[in-house]
């Protein structure tokens, strides 16, 4: 029989992050939400008489997330699992996307979940328990045209979770980065800001990326209900692991850009190595 445990999920209004948590209810575990707007917060709390909590929170104020990890703390329970899942993609070619766009994408998809880590690790390390999962993308391993701040973002959270996994791990922390392929969420929806076209020389390369995308949308091969039920396997598993892709997609085209990085890495060994000390 699984242990009740209490999780922390970020951005539990919609996609992945209302299916997590609704996994992780049925499955007997206690959820608190963040969440944006006080009708998003009525509508979780509705889900579960005792076990459903929203707590209002934008994690891109930063200065707010420690008070708020704390009451939960206090106020409900230990924390156990932390998912950082609140996110949202921008779309653009990099000469023609302002950098306060990509300084937005960072502030929430990346400081606001490690605010979030950094938030819950005294707790977590006091205990010498506790799994904190990054909800990262197949986009931090493969890039495409159009996303150059989205991939950033998400190559810069593979990078600290797979850093974070080592520094805790005789800590008895967990750390784990998940990586989604194309899920059937809002992503490439209404939840995406899309910088406006602006130079003809990038149409040819970019308009047909844009189109797919659009078309793609509510029609991908990932199902978020089977997501989560990945992820609940996962928080069980005794030695989870520190990068897991989620769908056929991103497996594919990760391998494709391993192999792809091997044989470049390999053509261009005997310039690499010229560069030591004779």
């Amino acid at each position: 029989m699984v242990k009740s445990k209490i999780f922390l999920i970020t951005g539990v209004s919609s996609g992945f992050g209302r299916a997590f948590a609704e996994a992780a209810l049925a499955a007997g575990h206690t959820v608190v939400g963040t969440v944006r707007r006080p009708a998003d917060a009525r509508a979780f709390t509705a889900l579960h008489d005792t076990r459903a909590h929203a707590i209002p929170l934008d994690i891109t104020d930063t200065d707010a997330i420690a008070p708020a990890v704390a009451g939960v703390e206090r106020d409900i329970g230990p924390i156990a699992v932390l998912v950082n899942n609140a996110g949202y993609g921008h779309e653009g070619i990099l000469e023609e996307s302002p950098l306060a766009e990509m300084r937005r994408q960072f502030d929430v998809n990346v400081f606001g979940a490690v605010a979030m880590i950094q938030a819950v690790l005294p707790f977590m390390r006091r205990r010498r328990a506790g799994h904190i999962v990054n909800i990262t993308s197949m986009g931090g391993f493969i890039t495409m045209p159009g996303l150059a701040y989205y991939c950033g973002s998400k190559f810069a959270l593979e990078g600290v979770s797979e850093v974070l996994a080592k520094e805790v791990r005789d800590l008895g922390i967990r750390v784990t980065a998940v990586a989604p392929g194309s899920f059937r969420t809002d992503w490439a929806g209404r939840s995406m800001v899309r910088s406006a076209r602006a130079i003809a020389d990038y149409d040819c390369l970019f308009d047909p990326v844009r189109q797919a995308r659009e078309e793609k949308s509510g029609r991908q091969a990932g199902d978020p209900a089977k997501a989560a039920q990945a992820l609940l396997t996962l928080v069980e598993a005794e030695a989870p692991p520190t990068h897991l892709l989620l769908g056929t997609d991103a497996l594919a085209l990760v391998r494709d850009k391993l192999a792809a990085l091997e044989a470049e890495i390999a053509a261009w060994e005997k310039l690499t190595r010229s560069t030591d000390f004779a």
